[in-house]
């Protein structure tokens, strides 16, 4: 196993290779596919915030657009109306980063001056590359994800032919141009993101090769989302989404003994346990080859 490097943020970092990260999913919107706007009230989004940072949460991941399937789009200022108020909240009283789920530059400046440290873009730059100026200003923290096509098409394009071809490519386009506008390389985290654009069989592919990813990109941590995701269900003989739990705890496994640095999860807890045994396991092996 690495010995720990840092993800660094304006005003502190998080160090990664030697432990797996944990961030926890908090989306205030009333059409997730995975909560169906059950945080949509402030008061609720906070207590869970909290919860999931009590449960071990490393970083708390706040979306204020569904990128699901038939989700309507968000401007910009309903997305902040829905996002700042809860980041001003909860910058002051919890102690762990957060990260805001956002394409639009403007409420990426928003957020980062309500007191968010990191923006995860699942565009990787490609819808608003100024998302990168508003990181590079302040020295934020910036998740690079591959998709495909627009946020219109994301989930019906025709899938690429060479599935880790086309992640590789495109997520190394994106570190180049946020390195182009100005963001530090220890504050880059890409994600292949596994879902967007991708068929049944591709997402296990990615999830298979999923070294590939890291071997890469070596100088950066790799963030991995499989959280409920509808391959899982797929897998799973069409569980629904209150039913792939132990499904996603498989693939956080499998993502972590393949070389993922940071989690992506709605349960915090269940996955901060999984992650805690495959870190020892992996642990042991680098001390036994």
């Amino acid at each position: 196993m690495h010995a720990s490097r840092v993800w660094k943020f304006a005003r502190r970092g998080l160090p990664w290779g030697a432990r797996t990260l944990v961030m926890g999913v908090l989306n205030v919107t009333p059409d997730s596919f995975s909560d169906g706007g059950r945080f949509f009230d402030r008061a609720r989004a906070l207590e869970h915030a909290e919860r999931m940072m009590e449960d071990g949460a490393n970083i708390l991941d706040i979306g204020g657009e569904s990128t699901r399937p038939g989700s309507r789009d968000v401007d910009a200022e309903e997305e902040i109306r829905r996002v700042v108020p809860l980041v001003e909240a909860l910058a002051g009283r919890v102690y762990v980063p957060i990260s805001v789920d956002t394409t639009k530059a403007s409420v990426a400046r928003a957020a980062l001056e309500a007191g968010a440290e990191i923006i995860n873009d699942i565009s990787g730059l490609r819808f608003d590359p100024a998302l990168a100026d508003e990181v590079a200003r302040v020295g934020a923290g910036l998740v690079l994800m591959h998709s495909l096509g627009t946020r219109e098409t994301l989930h019906t394009l025709p899938p690429a032919a060479d599935i880790m071809r086309e992640v590789l490519e495109t997520l190394g386009r994106g570190v180049a141009e946020a390195q182009r506008r100005g963001v530090a390389r220890m504050s880059i985290v890409v994600d292949p993101g596994i879902g967007f654009g991708k068929t049944h069989e591709q997402n296990v592919e990615l999830l298979a090769r999923l070294d590939a990813v890291v071997a890469a990109f070596p100088d950066f941590p790799v963030l991995v989302g499989t959280s409920r995701k509808r391959f899982v269900g797929t897998l799973l003989g069409g569980a629904p989404v209150e039913e792939r739990l132990h499904g996603t705890l498989a693939t956080v496994a499998a993502a972590v003994l393949r070389g993922a640095h940071v989690v992506r999860v709605h349960d915090v807890r269940p996955a901060v346990e999984t992650v805690k045994v495959i870190d020892a396991i992996k642990a042991a092996g680098a001390c036994h080859p």
